[in-house]
């Protein structure tokens, strides 16, 4: 079975492991987000963190979406930190991945004892 993106995404989830094994759970997301920051230019990965993404209705922007990575201009990262991670993130990065024609987000939560990470396909 061919995974979408596979070699990037082992990279970044190298990356993300290496952050929960060093820092642990429970921080604030913006502590992973700085963390990944540092992992992913060990890593020579390609990102942009942020990037503000338009929302079109009948050709005119009527919103933005801010993901918190976009790594290889392939892949949509969302990095949350919660004790119990709501449906509503799922959707969250869905609609990411469907306003903006990507294929693949990963939704990463470091705020479990255990590290969560989910791949998530649009299309």
């Amino acid at each position: 079975m061919n995974l979408l993106h596979s070699d990037l995404t082992y990279k970044i989830r190298k990356g993300m492991f290496s952050v929960y094994n060093e820092l642990g759970f429970g921080h604030k997301e913006s502590v992973y987000q700085e963390a990944l920051v540092k992992e992913f230019d060990l890593l020579k990965l390609q990102y942009r963190r942020e990037v503000k993404l338009p929302v079109k209705y009948k050709e005119s922007i009527v919103g933005s979406y801010r993901p918190d990575f976009i790594v290889g201009s392939k892949i949509i990262i969302e990095v949350k930190s919660l004790y119990h991670m709501p449906n509503i993130t799922e959707q969250q990065l869905l609609q990411y991945l469907k306003i903006t024609g990507f294929k693949l987000g990963l939704l990463v939560n470091f705020g479990t004892p255990k590290l969560y990470i989910k791949r998530l396909i649009w299309g």
